[in-house]
C-alpha cells in the first residue's frame, strides 16, 4: 500500500515536468495554483455526493481522484507527505477534540 503511495508521489513529481499536452499533471501545474486548489475542491464534492449514493466502487473512484489531486496539491505547495505523516503522529498523542481547542486558541 504505502509502495503504491510512493509510486504515485514519485509519478507526480516527474509528470509536472513533462509535455502539458500530453500529461493532466504537467496540466494542472501549468495552470497554477488556483486551478490545482479548483479541482480538488471539485474532486472532493464529488466524493462527497457519492458518499451520499452510498455507492461503494463510485465512492472508491473519487476518493482516488481525491488523494491524487490531494498530492498534486502538497507538490505544488512544496510540502512533502512525511511532513503531513509527521502531524498525524504528533496528534495521536492528543484526543482529537482536545488538539481542535488547541488550535483554536492558537489562531486568536
Amino acid at each position: 500500500m504505502f509502495n503504491d503511495l510512493n509510486i504515485l508521489l514519485k509519478t507526480i513529481k516527474k509528470n509536472k515536468y513533462k509535455n502539458f499536452k500530453t500529461s493532466y499533471t504537467a496540466a494542472l501545474f501549468k495552470k497554477g495554483q488556483k486551478a490545482c486548489i479548483k479541482k480538488f475542491r471539485e474532486e472532493s464534492l464529488e466524493f462527497i455526493n457519492s458518499s451520499k449514493r452510498n455507492n461503494k466502487q463510485d465512492i472508491i473512484h473519487e476518493a482516488a481522484d481525491v488523494l491524487y489531486h490531494f498530492l498534486v496539491l502538497l507538490e505544488f505547495k512544496k510540502i512533502k507527505i512525511f511532513k503531513i505523516m509527521k502531524e498525524i503522529r504528533r496528534r495521536r498523542k492528543v484526543s482529537g477534540i482536545q488538539e481542535k481547542k488547541n488550535r483554536k486558541k492558537n489562531v486568536r
